[in-house]
């Protein structure tokens, strides 16, 4: 095997330390390949060159190291921690992967911990809830995370019936004169217009608190405390509404079916694989809630597991993992191992982790030191615990089973397309789809879009939108035109740079024209897009324009070819037609967005604020995130106004006498 790889890179082993670390191997293309860990860098290294490993996965792996990384770090939970940082950012091609999902939502209640001052403003002094997603701070207090935003919205609705706090935003609620409908209908208690004291409606803020963290029991000892206190003194009418919060309390837990149990805060996590594929489940409980669950699908499964299986078993006698036995581990369980340590590097960590297959201890003891919390994870659970896990794993299974299920259409789809246009691709999961839309309203923000599919699903992270300048408004030819002028050009230029500087070495140029160029619209399109093509010497055969039928009516779409072929019909319902569609639909959808907002953006540039003396690009940017934009400041009284930062009491005037 040492005959594969250069003498300093061999040489640059033989130099490594008897230390814990982690290392990275890099191929010709400077792509990483591996991230490992081990402890001690210089025995787990050598071994994989020292054997050979034949045609496994591992040994495909290793042929292919030209280049070595490595960091020594201080212990086995540095190199842990190191490591799934390292796979979470730098993506490499043998690690079992989860990517970055959108963030967690929150629920937020605004304002500080603590006593209000006498002279706060009222907005301060009656806190509000509401939906929140993003970073947090120490400004206001958020309870979460939730797994999606259904959950949080669900709790905020509790929170209305039982406490009636409010989520209106300050803008409406500093500027109101009378109770909106959610007072008459009891889901406000109605502060802006002073029907609840500052004092009372804290209570009612520190007992939604107490609900949130799961101490139901103690508000209700406490409102049946204040209740009979007020029936003491013959407050029949005080005594009233706090029966009243009481029944709707009393019956939100049973709709809720709060569990009575010890567990509070717990993510409980199952892992299904099946086909290749691989599904985490994460359901989440707080404040002792079952709040619902999320699926994860980490990708590269079998080629990670297979190559991690082996890294184990090179490190066996090193104790890396723990009591786990290397040659033992399963594909479940590496999924899991893996997704704890890259989910959890910025994700709060609950202090209880129920898990459907046994995790290393090394791995937890590093999560309780980066925390600074002592976590637990309990395999085999019993009562309570039990029933949620099942849950967890019931749902794996339905969420892989619709993922096996979606892939299989799209492939189908695939194939369907590439018979239908007689395409002879090299491989089916590699062929690339760009689509390209054009979008203005009336000739104004002309914006072209460009959408990839490959792999058998869009790919999101290569979008591209172009801002079209320089045309005729309206002319969708010379948009069409500048658009894939702009695409191509350079990529034509990059290709045949890298072949003109060494034929040997063009393999390794990224740049890759794609297999098929689809354009939302028919022969004018099609002429315009041909024109661009012969130009740069691009084969004609990749141009296909997607033409509305009859009435332009969905599933009547026509093919037009750039080539000269006849236009083809698919059929209704063709699975090659149903790919096509959504590909032209989600190229329409992108460019309608990104018009939509270079619009918005042109319409507030001219806006009256700017207009405005003494109104500059900071002042002007300080109000628009102040009041979320134009209509909020003008909605906003002049005292409100007033409050944002450089804005004073007579140019807070003159901004509300300017836009009302």
């Amino acid at each position: 095997m040492s005959g594969l790889h250069s003498e300093q890179l061999l040489s640059e082993v033989a130099a490594l330390p008897a230390l814990p670390g982690v290392y990275r191997y890099f191929d010709a293309d400077d792509q990483l390949l591996y991230v490992g860990k081990a402890i001690n860098l210089k025995r787990r290294v050598s071994s994989y060159f020292q054997k050979d490993h034949g045609g496994t996965r591992i040994g495909h792996m290793v042929s292919k190291i030209v280049r070595m990384e490595t960091t020594v770090v201080r212990s086995e939970a540095e190199a842990l921690l190191l490591e799934n940082n390292l796979i979470k950012t730098l993506d490499p091609k043998y690690n079992i992967l989860f990517r970055d999902d959108k963030s967690y939502p929150y629920l937020k209640m605004t304002g500080h911990h603590g006593k209000v001052p006498a002279g706060a403003p009222a907005s301060v002094r009656f806190p509000r809830i509401a939906y929140y997603r993003g970073a947090v701070d120490k400004k206001n207090r958020y309870f979460g995370p939730f797994p999606n935003g259904w959950a949080v919205k669900e709790a905020i609705l509790l929170l209305q019936k039982v406490f009636r706090l409010r989520t209106c935003e300050d803008t409406v609620f500093s500027n109101r004169t009378r109770p909106c409908l959610l007072y008459q209908i009891k889901r406000c208690s109605g502060p802006c217009v002073n029907h609840i004291s500052a004092d009372a409606y804290a209570q009612d803020v520190q007992d939604a608190e107490k609900f949130l963290r799961g101490e139901t029991q103690q508000v209700l000892d406490a409102l049946q405390a204040r209740m009979m206190a007020h029936a003491d003194k013959l407050e029949f009418e005080q005594a009233a509404e706090l029966r009243n919060q009481m029944s709707a309390l009393s019956a939100v837990l049973h709709q809720q079916a709060v569990d009575n149990v010890s567990d509070k805060d717990v993510d409980v996590l199952a892992v299904q694989v099946q086909g290749g594929r691989a599904c985490v489940n994460l359901a989440m409980v707080r404040g002792g809630r079952h709040l619902g669950d999320r699926p994860y699908f980490p990708a590269q499964v079998e080629d990670a597991t297979s190559v991690y299986q082996a890294d184990l078993q090179e490190g066996a006698d090193e104790g890396l993992d723990g009591a786990a036995a290397p040659a033992a581990l399963s594909v479940e369980a590496q999924v899991l191992q893996a997704f704890i340590a890259q989910h959890y590097i910025d994700v709060p960590v609950p202090p209880v982790l129920i898990t459907s297959e046994p995790v290393s201890p090394a791995l937890i003891d590093a999560l309780s030191l980066q925390t600074g919390v002592r976590i637990s994870a309990v395999h085999q659970p019993r009562e309570q615990r039990r029933i949620w896990l099942e849950m967890a794993q019931k749902d794996a299974g339905i969420a892989l089973a619709r993922l096996l299920a979606q892939e299989g259409s799209q492939q189908a789809r695939t194939r369907a397309l590439v018979d239908a246009l007689g395409l002879v691709p090299d491989r089916l999961d590699a062929f690339r789809i760009e689509c390209f839309d054009i979008s203005h309203t009336a000739g104004e923000a002309t914006q072209g879009s460009c959408v990839v599919f490959q792999g058998h699903k869009m790919q999101s992270g290569e979008y591209r939108r172009y801002s079209i300048d320089g045309i005729t408004p309206g002319d969708d030819y010379a948009a069409m035109r500048q658009v894939l002028s702009r695409r191509y050009g350079k990529m034509v230029e990059a290709i045949r740079q890298a072949e003109n500087a060494d034929p040997a070495t063009s393999e390794s140029s990224h740049v890759r024209l794609p297999d098929l160029v689809l354009v939302d619209g028919g022969k004018g399109q099609v002429s315009m897009a041909r024109e661009v093509f012969a130009e740069l010497g691009i084969d004609l055969g990749l141009i296909v324009g997607v033409e509305k039928g009859e009435g332009r009516k969905v599933g009547l779409e026509e093919l037009v070819f750039a080539d000269g072929r006849p236009k083809v019909y698919l059929g209704k319902d063709s699975a090659a037609l149903m790919l096509v569609a959504q590909i032209r639909d989600e190229a329409h959808r992108f460019a309608i967005t990104g018009m939509r907002a270079q619009r918005a953006r042109v319409r507030v540039g001219g806006s009256k604020l700017e207009e405005i003396p003494g109104i500059g690009p900071k002042r002007r940017a300080r109000l628009l995130q102040r009041f979320g934009g134009v209509r909020g400041v003008a909605s906003a009284s002049a005292q409100d106004i007033a409050t944002v930062e450089g804005i004073s009491k007579e140019l807070a005037a003159e901004i509300y006498r300017a836009l009302r």
